[in-house]
């Protein structure tokens, strides 16, 4: 088996949070990836948008490498509309992250967009 396939996948758009946190905290990189579309757009913060997962993979891996973890924080209940939701957190430090999940073929949900805190 794979880790692609060994890995939990998303059930509900409410599950993404968790399990890129889980990843992040557990060195999985891949397993992050695996939790965003193709080509997903994330907003960092820095200015520009990142776009796709080899870009993403960039992003995480300066992440791991300034050893920055991700935080635990109050998730709001995610809002779905069909194969749209939007999900969000406020983080300990007062921000707020909001992330735009779709539901794929086979049920399970990715990121399609990530905005990493919203001031």
């Amino acid at each position: 088996m794979s880790d692609e396939t060994a890995r939990e996948p998303a059930r509900d758009p409410q599950d993404l949070e968790r399990l890129l946190i889980d990843r992040q905290w557990a060195g999985d990189i891949e397993g992050m990836l695996a939790l965003f579309e193709p080509d997903a757009i994330v907003d960092s913060g820095g200015g520009e948008l990142i776009r796709g997962r080899q870009a993403i993979r960039a992003l995480f891996e300066q992440s791991f490498a300034s050893g920055r973890k991700f935080q635990r924080g109050k998730q709001r209940p995610a809002i779905v509309n069909g194969d749209l939701a939007l999900t969000s957190t406020r983080l300990p430090d007062g921000s707020i992250t909001t992330e735009v999940a779709r539901r794929q073929p086979d049920g399970t949900w990715l990121w399609a967009i990530d905005r990493y805190s919203v001031t």
